[in-house]
């Protein structure tokens, strides 16, 4: 079954209903009728809480936290193979440290990330990178 990992720009894409939401909502629906698989880092769900929480408060981010919940994607913990191979990619590149978890667990699951992030320019030579437009 076709996987895919999504980072927090496409999660926050998605919520934020900007460009690119749509694509990010067309996988979601697949994925809610069982034809593919999306993940999530627990370090990039902690990136989105932090994030909304700046943005919202509180409030908006409990409320975002809970409809993620509701969402069929499924957050992969972090394990010591995962954060050693995050730490490879941070140690070999110039890329924020929260997106090195999701470029690790996409390597790790052999899957593209879905993001709009243009940091990830910088390792398509390393992963598949599944586009959304570039929010400015």
């Amino acid at each position: 079954m076709k996987s895919y990992v999504l980072d927090s720009y496409a999660v926050l894409t998605y919520f934020q209903n900007e460009a690119g939401a749509e694509q990010v909502e067309r996988l979601l629906t697949k994925a809610e009728n069982k034809e593919i698989n999306l993940f999530l880092s627990v370090v990039n769900l902690g990136e989105i809480a932090y994030i909304t929480q700046r943005k919202a408060g509180p409030e908006g981010k409990d409320s975002l936290l809970l409809a993620l919940e509701t969402l069929p994607v499924q957050p992969v913990e972090v394990t010591k193979d995962l954060a050693l191979r995050a730490a490879e990619i941070k140690a070999a590149y110039p890329l924020a440290y929260a997106d090195c978890f999701a470029a690790a667990l996409g390597l790790a699951k052999g899957v593209p990330v879905v993001t709009g992030d243009p940091e990830f320019k910088r390792i398509e030579n390393l992963i598949a990178v599944e586009w959304l437009p570039h929010n400015q």
